[in-house]
Order: structure tokens, then C-alpha cells, then sequence
């Protein structure tokens, strides 16, 4: 599953899209055809912790859709929650050794804030090298910030290395075209392939690095074929 996110989080000030966990950086590619996946996580922000869960599925084989969204908590109380729903499909799927782009759309609002709606798309595209032991996503979009009525572009790059057959290391940067841009790095390992994986990540924006910095640990669950 892709990514929405990014309106989300602290990094949600910046790109909104779902990406497949821990990433924010949106792929070029989908959910297994026929089947769901949910994609949870804990995102920790200072004083700040929000609960996500993003589940979806691809019914169809090229129609990806995502339902979720956050319950956040601040200084021990609750805030309003998080609300995301996104529809993503493939022009071209990521092949090995050569690349994938496909079109994203969808509406969000932010941990804290149900009245900052804000809709959106992008345009995810990836590229394989070396057997998929490289991958290298960029994102390229625009929001609509409807509580200050502004439009702006969003934007990232994030790359995904292969450590070994069943880890992975993530390192992406992202952001608007006003404002400091943010940054992460983690970890992706399955312990179930293709079925059960568990990742890591810390982050910051670069001009704030110690006020901005989070940490996020979350689980991703892919089922078998369904419909």
C-alpha cells in the first residue's frame, strides 16, 4: 500500500499521501491484487502521540483504496482524531530493473484538527536497479490547505535498500514548496514474508531538529487473496 500520508504526522505538514510503512514517500506500486493489508503505528512528537491505523484493499487488481486515520493524545489528553481516505492506481507497475508511475487522490485531516481538511494528490513514481535491491521513489503533488485557503505543491524522494533478505533500510526527505523540508530514516523488516513486517523510523525538520524529532514503531499485516 502506498502512501497517503504526510499531511499526517508532523510530517503531515508537509505531503500528504500513503505510503507502505515506515515510508512517507508514496511507490509505484499497490496492495496484492484481491487482497487488504493494515498498516499501524505509533507516532511519537514531543508531548504529542498518535495511534494510527490505515486499512486497504485492491479488489479490482489496479484500483487501490485506503480508509483510516488517528486517535491523538496530547499531555495525556485526548485530541480530535486524524481522518484519511485515498484512491490510488498503476499506469505502469514497478517492474525489476525498471520503473513504475501511477496517480493518487485523496482527502485528510490532521491529528488535532477536524477542521483542517485538506484534499489532495499525487503522482508516485519508482524506479528498480540492481535486482530491487535499490529502489528509489519520487513524489510530485498538490494540496489544498482549505483552513488558510492556499494551494501548494508537495514534493519527495525516498530510497529503499536492501540489507538482507528480509531487511530493509529506508531513508526519504520531503516537504512543500514553502517551508523547511523534513527528513527520516528506519527500518523495515519482515518476519513473515510478504505478510508480516514491522518497521522503525526517526525524524525531524532539518531547520528544528531537536523541536521537531519523532519516532514512530508500527506493524503491517498483508492478507492472502480475499475477493
Amino acid at each position: 500500500m502506498r502512501r497517503l500520508l504526510t499531511f499526517l504526522l508532523p510530517f503531515a505538514c508537509s505531503l500528504p499521501a500513503h505510503a507502505a510503512r515506515p515510508m512517507t514517500t508514496d511507490d509505484a506500486r499497490l496492495t496484492d491484487a484481491q487482497a487488504c493489508q493494515v498498516e499501524t503505528w505509533l507516532h511519537l512528537h514531543g508531548q504529542q502521540k498518535e495511534w494510527w491505523a490505515l486499512p486497504a484493499c485492491n479488489p479490482g487488481g489496479n484500483f487501490e483504496l485506503t480508509l483510516g486515520g488517528a486517535l491523538a493524545y496530547s499531555e495525556g489528553a485526548m485530541q480530535s482524531g486524524a481522518q484519511v481516505i485515498q484512491g490510488k492506481t498503476l499506469f505502469k507497475a514497478l517492474e525489476t530493473n525498471g520503473w513504475g508511475i501511477g496517480l493518487a487522490a485523496g482527502y485528510t485531516t490532521q491529528p488535532g484538527n477536524a477542521h483542517s481538511g485538506s484534499p489532495y494528490f499525487y503522482v508516485p513514481t519508482s524506479f528498480s536497479f540492481a535486482d530491487d535491491r535499490v529502489v528509489i521513489h519520487t513524489n510530485l503533488g498538490y494540496t489544498r490547505e482549505r483552513e488558510n485557503h492556499q494551494t501548494r505543491l508537495t514534493w519527495g524522494i525516498g530510497t529503499e535498500l536492501q540489507a538482507s533478505e528480509r531487511l530493509y533500510v529506508i531513508a526519504e526527505t520531503y516537504g512543500q514548496d514553502k517551508g523547511n523540508a523534513y527528513f527520516q530514516t528506519g527500518l523495515r523488516y519482515w518476519i513473515v514474508p510478504n505478510r508480516v513486517q514491522i518497521d522503525t523510523t526517526y525524524g525531524s525538520q532539518f531547520s528544528h531538529l531537536r523541536e521537531e524529532r519523532w519516532l514512530s514503531i508500527g506493524l503491517r499485516l498483508i492478507s492472502p487473496a480475499l475477493f
